[in-house]
């Protein structure tokens, strides 16, 4: 496969737009859409296929629009908060399939839930995206490797950019714990020069 057709589901596409707008309004969906000249892309999305159509590119150009539109530091807290929204739309479509939904899975201790959430989520990833994500764990850590990285994809940056993933883990860990804050934090991107994109999550809670 070449480069130029890594994607994911329309259905993800829609995901984020979705997240997109209930964080920046339709106006604003529209004006990031227009920087990043993606207004075909979204009509593509109404669809709601599971072929990987919806191009790595085109994520990493809406990421980017936000920064180009809000600056970079209003762009990232934006994406944080777009990230924690696509996770309600992403768990109404994969909640199912991913099995933590489940009244048995919520009553197992925390630890148990973190390990199995992360790896049921980089499944989810590997299996219905051409993202490769690795998880890796120690006593006291969560390490989310993504190998392949539609966010930072073709960037080039001074620091981690991948902000709505940051943000999709943050509330997936929030879910999962039912109602717990924890610390999370990308330590490593393609975009900086990195060798993959790294989020650094710990596994004891903040609250």
């Amino acid at each position: 496969m070449s480069t130029a057709a890594f994607g994911s589901p329309q259905k993800m596409g829609r995901i984020i737009l979705l997240g997109l707008e209930e964080v920046i309004g339709r106006g604003g969906l529209e004006a990031v859409l227009q920087v990043g000249e993606l207004e075909e892309a979204a009509q593509n999305v109404r669809s709601g296929l599971e072929e990987r159509t919806f191009s790595f590119e085109a994520v990493s150009r809406l990421h980017q629009a936000l920064e180009e539109l809000y600056g970079p530091r209003g762009g990232r807290g934006l994406a944080l908060r777009v990230g924690r929204s696509c996770f309600k739309y992403g768990l109404k479509e994969y909640g199912s399939m991913l099995g933590l939904t489940e009244t048995a899975f919520r009553l197992l201790p925390l630890s148990t839930k973190l390990h199995a959430g992360a790896g049921s989520f980089a499944g989810l990833f590997n299996k219905y995206t051409d993202q490769q994500v690795r998880v890796a764990e120690t006593d006291s850590e969560i390490l989310w490797h993504i190998e392949r990285c539609p966010l930072c994809w073709g960037r080039v940056a001074d620091e981690p950019v991948c902000h709505l993933a940051v943000g999709l883990l943050q509330e997936a860990l929030y879910w999962l714990s039912g109602g717990k804050v924890f610390q999370v934090e990308e330590i490593a991107c393609h975009a900086r020069g990195d060798e993959r994109c790294t989020i650094l999550i710990q596994k004891k809670p903040l609250t």
